[in-house]
């Protein structure tokens, strides 16, 4: 079994929220293409890397499709507005969490961030083995 030291990933995930906002304050600077995946995606990476935190004994296929239903949900919540959930999402914390409304292209974000976590895992523990 391979050991995951949980405050590597909690530390991770810091550091994914922290770009992720960042990402969010230089969409001028930043290509189009960006602007539109990279904050979802980074969003999903820190999700999946949270799940890490907190299960660590799960295998990564579990953690990646924990962390792809959990983002899926969210995004899925989307569709439903009532005045209270809306009014949650007019905070700023609210709106990070739960976003504001469905896009089919916080789908596809959300998936190319879980893939790439799953990747690193995979990577680092093949490396790890062949070391």
């Amino acid at each position: 079994m391979n050991k995951r030291n949980r405050w590597v990933y909690l530390l991770l995930a810091f550091v994914i929220m922290g770009v992720g906002l960042l990402s969010r304050k230089l969409t001028a600077y930043l290509p189009h293409i960006v602007n539109i995946y990279a904050g979802d995606s980074l969003w999903a990476l820190m999700i999946f890397v949270s799940a890490v935190f907190l299960f660590p004994a799960w295998k990564t296929k579990m953690i990646g499709m924990f962390a792809i239903v959990f983002c899926y949900f969210i995004e899925f919540t989307q569709l439903y507005h009532a005045p209270w959930i809306d009014d949650i999402r007019k905070t700023a914390l609210g709106g990070l969490i739960l976003g504001y409304g469905f896009l089919w292209s916080d789908i596809l974000a959300y998936s190319i961030g879980v893939g790439v976590g799953m990747s690193g895992e995979y990577y680092r523990y093949r490396f790890k083995r062949s070391a």
